[in-house]
């Protein structure tokens, strides 16, 4: 059986949303959003404000084993945090060595590492010292910078360094997220290495999941944005939600009440409903119902007018506590 995974998305998948996705099944595991780590050791606060779920055994509210991702290019300091880390006994611990943004790469993280293979074993190697047998270590890259032509000496630096398991996402930095997603180049890497290789990038329907698996010749498959475009993806790969697009609005209904209550507690009213619209703008790709949706909600700023309307629309069914 493959395995679905849930992928790091900074700024889309908070521990709210993650809640939501998993509790609609289908996932393994997942990775949080990155710890940044510079030139010091975090407070234990900083891992527990990133991943809650390390509270709670380090799962989702329904269960789904969350790793934690460290990004960062000092190898003593990337060590010295996985240390910290390791005794809050994640599900796993996971390297960003693929992050496009501007502003990470600014600052030599993220994919700004894949043009140093050597930087990128230090790393590794500095943190697998740290981890525990009994901990996943896992490391999620790109295929390169501006090419993919370091792709190979990259996964090979990793692997030397001592992790479990390698992420692909089958882009470069440059490429950011257009499609399409170079699955086959993933096998190319795959087919370099020893450790079990996991395909990422521009899955965002069970066709999709299927070719990625065909081209890029790897079992497991990380689900990115598509999981927020469509929650119930894990679940129709694996063949246990209907397909039919009604019947799956029906079923998310709850899920985005749920979200939208757990948003008005935690966002000052001010930015809560562009929280709602930014989820709302991926679930259109596939929903009908949230199209209109989004974009009867798209001139309303008042987050209290957003409760009316949800109301009025049957998604909730009381008005929220506002934060």
């Amino acid at each position: 059986m493959s395995r679905i995974l849930l992928a790091p998305m900074e700024g889309l998948a908070d521990p709210l949303m993650r809640n939501v996705l998993t509790a609609l099944g289908g996932y393994d595991w997942g990775i949080c959003e990155f710890v940044r780590v510079t030139g010091s050791v975090l407070p234990n606060r900083t891992f527990l404000r990133t991943c809650p779920e390390l509270l709670d055994g380090s799962r989702t509210a329904t269960g789904t084993p969350m790793r934690v991702q460290l990004l960062g290019s000092d190898p003593h300091f990337m060590g010295a945090n996985a240390r910290r880390l390791v005794k809050h006994r994640p599900a796993g611990v996971d390297i960003n060595f693929g992050c496009p943004a501007p502003t990470v790469f600014r600052h030599r993280g993220g994919s700004a590492l894949l043009g140093e293979p050597e930087l990128l074993h230090a790393i590794v190697s500095a943190v697998r010292a740290e981890v525990p047998p009994d901990i996943p270590f896992t490391a999620k890259m790109r295929l390169g910078i501006a090419d993919d032509a370091p792709a190979v000496d990259c996964a090979q630096a990793i692997e030397a360094g001592g992790v479990d398991e390698l992420i692909v996402h089958g882009r470069t930095k440059v490429d950011g997220y257009k499609p399409p997603a170079r699955w086959h180049q993933i096998d190319r890497v795959r087919d370099a290495v020893k450790v079990p290789v996991i395909a990422n990038g521009e899955v965002w329907t069970v066709e999709d999941f299927r070719n990625c698996q065909a081209a890029s010749g790897c079992a497991d498959i990380m689900i990115g944005r598509g999981a927020l475009a469509d929650p119930l993806l894990p679940r129709k790969v694996r063949g246990e939600a209907a397909l039919d697009l009604r019947a799956g609005w029906r079923e998310l209904i709850p899920s985005v009440a749920f979200y939208w209550q757990g948003v008005r507690q935690r966002v000052l009213p001010v930015h809560a409903g562009g929280r709602l619209k930014q989820w709302l703008m991926l679930l259109r790709r596939h929903y009908p119902e949230a199209e209109a949706l989004y974009w009867q909600l798209r001139p309303i700023k008042a987050a209290e007018e957003i409760d009316r309307q949800l109301l009025a629309a049957g998604i909730i069914d009381t008005l929220p506590l506002a934060a």
